[in-house]
């Protein structure tokens, strides 16, 4: 069976860190059993085993920061063991050694000329001697001064002396257990775990209240910077909001409550409403359902609406592939099974890439209305803020207690002019202040 490697798990991530084994070497194992969690640059994500067998062999270590593609650990039948490092060192020492012998070679021959010197130059030199220097005899030259670090002397291969540079380790400390007492990859990484080092934290030390404190980013918290300054940089945000009559909303909401829906999970919520009726605006609208690619609009033919998910170490987006096909009802369970399993580190790669747009509601915790950045190189983020009562007059203008919601469209300018976000957003006024729409 093949060594298992550091896996691809997003289309930007380059390098992973291992959190933690949900195994220890010599378990069984099955294909899609949860091995080990990993951070990757968006999230930290449980992680299946791709084979059957035995876990014979862990080369990445808790906290360990490998590339992709580097291995990570051995899956091997009953019996079978690990291929050893020795095997691999020896083929990669065969070129390196061809080379320091042609090196070698060079100064063998520079010091041959210099033995088989003319005749004509011994006279010279004899002339150039001191008086009192004996007939015939030659200045010592000094012996060439070759200055040797300790670790430079250490025999080692080159994979161990380039795991030794990464991890820290001084390979002069190391005892090596290879042929001829060489140093290994495996005698490297040993000596690093007993090297007296301060592990980072997996999750950021709690700050004490008076005292400042640096703490280094998570991978996600990387990403989410890198991502908002490559939005808010290259792309033109302009915001339109408005504020809807929630009332009819909420009546639908309470209707749909008190025919007993069954379990809490079974229950469509007001965000169901409004992720259908943004998918719906966009069937109605479909230009919006578009981002900037360099010299065109790229408008894409299904609607994979992404929805805003916050987690412990910041933001993910799982998506909904081909919404404008889903009911009200699948919207509804498709997005709370998409948001367990994201707050459970339980989405593969492919359920939380590749949206077409956003919609973010902050009203469960509170907020009134705010203004989200676009993901690019989505076209638009729609921000939903909380349902709240309010005095509003009505068509006899009598002042009532009302339901307002707050909507604000973030858009690409590059993509959505001012008249087309007004044109989307009418379409999804009209829906969520006549949700029985939403039901057909």
């Amino acid at each position: 069976m093949p060594e298992i490697q550091m896996p691809k798990l997003s289309d930007t991530m380059t390098e992973g860190t291992l959190i933690a084994w949900k195994k220890k070497k010599g378990d069984q194992v099955s294909a899609g059993e949860v091995i080990a969690e990993i951070e990757t640059d968006k999230a930290t994500m449980e992680w299946e085993s791709p084979e059957d067998g035995t876990l014979t062999e862990i080369y990445v270590q808790e906290g360990g920061k490998v590339n992709v593609g580097d291995r990570i650990a051995f899956i091997g039948v009953e019996g079978e063991e690990a291929p050893k490092e020795e095997e691999k060192e020896e083929k990669e020492e065969k070129p390196k050694a061809k080379e320091e012998e042609k090196k070698e070679e060079k100064p063998k021959k520079a010091e041959q000329l210099k033995e088989e010197t003319p005749k004509t130059e011994e006279k010279d030199e004899k002339k150039a001697a001191p008086p009192k220097a004996e007939k015939g005899a030659r200045p010592e030259k000094p012996a060439p001064k070759v200055e040797k670090t300790e670790e430079a002397r250490v025999k080692a291969s080159p994979v161990a002396r380039r795991i030794a540079a990464e991890l820290g380790v001084d390979l002069s400390t190391v005892k090596g257990t290879g042929p001829e007492g060489r140093v290994t990859e495996t005698d490297v990484r040993a000596g690093a775990k007993s090297k007296p080092t301060t592990p980072a934290p997996k999750v950021p030390a709690a700050v004490k209240a008076g005292e400042s404190a640096r703490i280094q980013l998570s991978g996600m918290r990387r990403i989410i910077a890198q991502r908002l300054v490559e939005s808010l940089g290259p792309v033109p945000h302009f915001y339109l909001d408005i504020d809807i009559n929630a009332a009819s909303l909420m009546e639908a909401r309470e209707e749909l409550k008190s025919a007993g829906e069954g379990a809490d999970a079974a229950k469509i919520t007001v965000n169901d409403f409004v992720l259908k009726a943004a998918v719906q605006a966009a069937v109605k609208v479909p230009r919006v359902n578009a981002s900037f690619d360099g010299d065109a609009i790229v408008q894409y033919a299904d609607i994979d609406l992404g929805i805003a998910v916050a987690i412990e170490d910041g933001l993910l987006t799982p998506v909904i592939r081909a919404a404008q096909n889903k009911s009200l009802r699948e919207i509804s369970e498709l997005a709370k099974d998409l948001a367990h399993r994201a707050r459970n580190k339980r989405l593969k790669p492919e359920e939380f890439q590749g949206s077409t747009f956003t919609v973010s509601n902050l009203g469960g915790m509170g907020i009134d209305s705010f203004s989200a950045v676009i993901n690019p190189p989505q076209g638009f983020i729609l921000a939903v803020g909380r349902i709240t009562k309010v005095p509003v007059v009505d068509d006899c203008d009598q002042i009532i207690a009302g339901h307002r919601m707050s909507l604000t469209m973030s858009c690409d300018h590059r993509v959505i002019d001012g008249a087309l976000g007004a044109e989307y957003l009418k379409e999804l006024r009209h829906l969520l202040e006549n949700p029985a729409l939403l039901l057909v």
